[in-house]
C-alpha cells in the first residue's frame, strides 16, 4: 500500500514551464525552471510554450508595444523546442520532461497548427482558448470588456468561446485541454454566468467529447495568482467531468520560479475528494 499511496501523492504539471526565456509575459530561464520542478519531486512536467502569432493582428499588447513580430515568434518557439529537447536529455535521470506546445485558435489556426506540430514534433498539445472571433480576452479588463461588447454581450462570449473549443477538439484531438473555462477570467458573476441553459449545454456537449476522446483537462491553478477562489475548471464543471470519467491532472501554468506548484497540495487534495485518480495520466505522445 506504501508505494501506490506514495505515487498517488506526486506532483505534476500537465500545463506549465513558461519562461522569460521564451515567453514575453513570463521570467526565468527554461533550464532553471526544470531545475525547480526537480528539486520539487516532480517525476514528470510537461513544458507547454505558446506557440506564435500568426499575424501581426493577433499579437498580444506587451507583444506590440516591444515590437515583437510574427517572424521572431516562430523563430524563438523554434530556439525553444531545441532547448526543450536538450533539457529532456540532460534531464533524463531526475525527471521525465515532456517538449509540448499550447496552441492558440485563431482566424488561420485550423491550417497553421498543424505546420507548427509537423514541423516541430511537439510530445503533445495543450489545446487551448485566448481569442474569441479573432479578438483577445484574457490580457486585461479592458480588452475582456471590448471583446465582450463586440460580439454582443456576455452570453454570447461564453457561447463562442465553447463553440471555438469544440472546434479546436474535433479539429486537433489535443492531448490536453487548456483551462478549460478561462472565458471566466474577468467575470465576477461567472458562476451563476456558466448555469445560463445556452452555455451550459455548450459545456455538457464539450465535457462529452471530451470524454469520448479519452483527453486530459488541465486542472489549472493560474486563476488562484490572479485573486480566484478555485482553479479552472470551476467546481460545477470539474464534479461533471469526474462524473464522466475524465481524466484530470494538475497543470500550475507557471510562468516563472514563482509559480512552480503553488497551491498544488491543497487543490490536489480536492480531487482525491472527489474521487479523481491521482495516479495521474501521462499525454498521449502525438506522432504526425
Amino acid at each position: 500500500m506504501a508505494p501506490s499511496s506514495m505515487k498517488t501523492t506526486s506532483f505534476v504539471s500537465v500545463h506549465g514551464g513558461h519562461s522569460g526565456q521564451f515567453c514575453h509575459h513570463a521570467t526565468d530561464s527554461l533550464e532553471e525552471i526544470v531545475q525547480l520542478y526537480i528539486a520539487k519531486q516532480f517525476p514528470w512536467v510537461g513544458i507547454t510554450e505558446h506557440t506564435p502569432a500568426i499575424s501581426d493582428e493577433l499579437l498580444y499588447p506587451d507583444q506590440r508595444d516591444a515590437g515583437l513580430t510574427p517572424e521572431f515568434l516562430l523563430n524563438r518557439f523554434a530556439d525553444y523546442m531545441e532547448e526543450c529537447r536538450r533539457l529532456q536529455q540532460k534531464y533524463s535521470s531526475e525527471i521525465k520532461i515532456f517538449a509540448a506546445m499550447e496552441i492558440e485558435t485563431y482566424s488561420g489556426y485550423q491550417e497553421f497548427i498543424p505546420h507548427l506540430i509537423n514541423r516541430f514534433q511537439p510530445d503533445y498539445i495543450v489545446g487551448s482558448v485566448h481569442f474569441v472571433a479573432d479578438m483577445g480576452f484574457d490580457y486585461s479588463k479592458e480588452q475582456y470588456d471590448k471583446t465582450v461588447e463586440a460580439v454582443g454581450g456576455m452570453v454570447p462570449l461564453y457561447c463562442q468561446y465553447f463553440d471555438q473549443q469544440f472546434e479546436m477538439i474535433q479539429l486537433l484531438k489535443p492531448s490536453v485541454v487548456g483551462h478549460f473555462d478561462l472565458i471566466r477570467i474577468f467575470d465576477p458573476g461567472y458562476k451563476q454566468r456558466i448555469l445560463h441553459p445556452e452555455i451550459m449545454e455548450r459545456i455538457k456537449r464539450n465535457l462529452q467529447l471530451i470524454g469520448e476522446l479519452d483527453l486530459i483537462m488541465d486542472f489549472n491553478f493560474r486563476s488562484l495568482l490572479k485573486g480566484a477562489d478555485e482553479p479552472y475548471i470551476s467546481r460545477v464543471i470539474l464534479e461533471m467531468a469526474v462524473e464522466l470519467g475524465i481524466s484530470i491532472v494538475p497543470g500550475d501554468d507557471s510562468h516563472g520560479l514563482s509559480s512552480i506548484g503553488v497551491n498544488m497540495e491543497k487543490w490536489v487534495e480536492v480531487l482525491k475528494e472527489l474521487g479523481c485518480n491521482t495516479n495521474w495520466k501521462q499525454p498521449t505522445l502525438i506522432r504526425y
